[in-house]
C-alpha cells in the first residue's frame, strides 16, 4: 500500500524581508503565512518546525493508539506535544532534536505495558522514522 499527500509553499522576496505561504492538498492549511521573524526571531505565526511538530504529535498519537490496542490497552484520550529544536552549527541549520510529551488516559492499563507501547510508537511512528535527530519521550499514564 502506498499513499501520497501533498503540500505546497510559495516564497517571495529575500530571506529576511520576504514571506511565504504554505498550503496542503486537503485545504487544512491554505495560504498560511510564514517569514524569517516567525521562524528565527520568535515572532507570532507559523513556521516549518511548528508544522513538523504538529505532524509528529499527530502521527505519534495515532501510532500509540494502534500499539496500545494491539496490547489490549484501550486509550480514552492521548494528548501529545512535540517540541522541535532547530539548531545552527558550522554546517548550517538542522533539526537536532524532537521531544515528545504524551499523556494518556487508559483506565486499568498496566504501567509497564503502557511504557512498552509508548516506546514502540516512538520508534515505529512514520514521522519519527524521517528524522536524523534525537527523539526523546516522556510518557505519562493518567488514572
Amino acid at each position: 500500500m502506498s499513499m501520497k499527500k501533498s503540500a505546497s509553499a510559495v516564497w517571495q522576496g529575500s530571506l529576511k524581508e520576504g514571506r511565504g505561504q504554505v498550503s496542503t492538498e486537503s485545504g487544512a492549511l491554505k495560504d498560511v503565512s510564514y517569514n524569517f521573524g516567525q521562524r528565527f526571531e520568535g515572532k507570532p505565526g507559523s513556521n516549518p518546525e511548528e508544522l513538523i511538530g504538529a505532524a509528529h504529535a499527530s502521527c505519534y498519537s495515532m501510532a500509540l493508539s494502534m500499539i496500545m490496542g494491539e496490547a489490549g490497552l484501550e486509550p480514552e484520550k492521548i494528548e501529545t506535544e512535540a517540541t522541535v529544536t532547530l539548531s545552527q552549527d558550522d554546517g548550517g541549520f538542522s533539526i537536532s532534536a524532537v521531544h515528545l510529551k504524551t499523556r494518556v488516559r487508559s483506565p486499568g492499563a498496566d504501567q509497564a505495558a503502557f511504557q512498552d507501547a509508548a516506546d514502540k510508537a516512538k520508534a515505529g511512528c512514520p514521522v519519527s522514522k524521517l528524522f536524523n535527530a534525537e527523539i526523546t519521550l516522556d510518557a505519562t499514564l493518567e488514572s
